[in-house]
């Protein structure tokens, strides 16, 4: 499975949405993440997997907590690759219009 196709499955669950825009503020430890959903901590866990693998998280370690950072360039290409290949001119229309704002 491509990396594009992983990104869209991650995008597909409401769940894993909710925590992107949970992590928008910044790092967050697995369990702040987990007591922000009524599901239990192994369903948190294979939520943050998914996005992990999709890239549209990352981890780190701090002592015995892991940290989840949001990754947008992941996401920000992937749709955009996307729009492009679908809808062309759209994506050229925004740019001549983002041009003429610089």
């Amino acid at each position: 499975m491509g990396n594009a196709a992983r990104v869209f499955r991650a995008l597909a669950d409401p769940t894993r949405r909710q925590m992107l825009e949970e992590l928008k503020g910044g790092e967050l430890a697995a369990g702040e993440i987990g007591a922000r959903f009524a599901i239990s901590a192994p369903s948190i866990s294979r939520h943050l997997a998914i996005l992990k693998a999709a890239e549209l998280v990352t981890e780190r370690r701090d002592g015995n907590r892991i940290l989840y950072r949001l990754e947008p360039a992941t996401l920000i290409g992937s749709l955009n690759a996307y729009l492009s290949a679908v809808c062309p001119t759209q994506v050229r229309q925004r740019r001549r219009i983002a041009a003429r704002r610089s």
